[in-house]
């Protein structure tokens, strides 16, 4: 048999390397990119796991882990993804309730500023009026917050426990924020509330009477909110 030589003018095949062993050449950005969305990922699932075990352990009959970890389910469930019944028992409110807030700003030579006391539920009201799909908040946020502050306060305004100062901190900061949205740039550091309960007229009564005679005035203490405005 007739040896082939080749001649140094062939041509040199390319070693081959195995293709587990070749490197990632993607650019350090494209690497950095992808571990980053991996990590995102990752924390999204564990975020969403945790969540459902707590509002599991919230809603679930008392056993003896809700009991042992009661105040970190608490912790995470209030104020905002606290969990009832009432879709299936509602409770419609028997009464109108008129939520009113005034601010108060201390000047640099110590005089103290008094705004005059803006309606809050008129604003609520406003939003939902003619409105055929009222946001969620401007239905429930402020009067579900009044309604939870009393749930843990009762008649007195003192808090005798950490969900209740918890409550009453969410309440001053919806309020806070709900004037300082309509403030055009006023300074305010505390915030008062007032709260009228009216009876709903019954029906059937006639136009142009005089509106029922509110069975509660509740004047709450001035409570030191974060600072707002310029």
């Amino acid at each position: 048999m007739e040896e082939l030589q080749q001649s140094d003018s062939d041509p040199v095949s390319p070693p081959r390397h195995d293709r587990g062993s070749t490197p990632d050449r993607r650019p350090i950005g494209a690497r950095a990119l992808k571990t980053a969305l991996q990590t995102a990922v990752l924390l999204c699932l564990v975020t969403t796991l945790v969540h459902v075990v707590m509002v599991f352990l919230h809603v679930a009959p008392s056993n003896p882990v809700s009991k042992r970890y009661s105040a970190q389910v608490n912790g995470w469930v209030y104020p905002l993804f606290e969990q009832n019944w009432r879709l299936f028992a509602p409770d419609p409110d028997s009464f109108n309730r008129q939520v009113l807030a005034r601010t108060a700003h201390t000047d640099s030579n110590g005089s103290v500023r008094v705004s005059p006391w803006f309606d809050l539920a008129a604003v609520d009201n406003s939003a939902v009026e003619h409105n055929a799909f009222p946001s969620h908040t401007a239905q429930n946020l402020l009067r579900r917050a009044w309604s939870s502050y009393v749930e843990t306060h009762g008649g007195s305004d003192t808090a005798r426990s950490d969900r209740a100062v918890m409550l009453q901190k969410y309440l001053s900061n919806i309020a806070a924020d709900r004037v300082a949205a309509h403030n055009d740039g006023g300074t305010f550091e505390f915030i008062q509330l007032r709260v009228i309960t009216l009876p709903i007229a019954a029906p059937g009564t006639p136009v142009g009477s005089p509106p029922p005679a509110p069975t509660e005035n509740r004047l709450l203490p001035w409570w030191k909110v974060t600072p707002h405005g310029k």
